[in-house]
């Protein structure tokens, strides 16, 4: 008997634990993936990928993201930088070869309180041409949950950090005449995500 009521408790417990689960899907069209790399050791060129999807779950119904799992999957071909033929480059071997490596993907492994307000320390999984790395970025997230005109839960997140783009081989550079060398090899991270809750 005491083997039946401990079952339904843990049964009672998961289901309570999927309940309390709330997921939110990234709004691709109000959300930015953008980078940039020092160029020619004084300038700074931007980027961003157009074609992305990802996924929230929180383990919280309201702005407290803390325990939070992100999933996020890239189409590395849709690299834009408004250049046509330096976006060629980098989809080439040199860099992506997105023609071997099509996606790049995020997968979180903890994301917790961090200071300030929604303010959260972002641990995630990140690989991109077909390395794995750990990486730390600084998530911070909205005052408040919104409803937008057409009765959708909504919510945003600035994310920022930086990652050596040599770790995940991409080393391709040219020396500069004048000493240097014209691309930088750390890569800093400016993300906004907007996302709406799942029905």
């Amino acid at each position: 008997m005491k083997t039946i009521f401990k079952t339904l408790i843990a049964v009672a417990a998961m289901t309570l634990n999927a309940k309390a689960q709330t997921n939110w899907n990234v709004d691709a069209s109000h959300s930015k993936l953008g980078f940039a790399v020092t160029h020619m050791m004084v300038s700074e060129t931007e980027g961003k990928f157009k074609i992305y999807e990802g996924k929230v779950s929180s383990p919280k119904a309201d702005v407290d993201f803390s325990g939070s799992t992100i999933d996020f999957s890239v189409d590395a071909a849709s690299i834009d930088t408004d250049d046509d033929k330096r976006d060629g480059h980098l989809k080439s071997a040199d860099f992506f070869d997105v023609a071997q490596f099509p996606k790049i993907t995020f997968k979180s492994v903890s994301m917790k309180a961090d200071g300030a307000k929604n303010t959260y320390k972002l641990i995630g999984n990140l690989t991109m041409h077909g390395v794995t790395r750990s990486v730390t970025l600084k998530a911070v997230g909205a005052p408040k949950i919104v409803k937008d005109p057409y009765g959708m839960d909504r919510y945003a997140f600035k994310v920022t950090g930086s990652i050596n783009r040599k770790d995940f081989g991409l080393a391709y550079n040219a020396a500069l005449e004048a000493g240097g060398v014209a691309l930088s090899e750390e890569v800093r991270l400016d993300i906004n995500v907007e996302m709406t809750k799942a029905k």
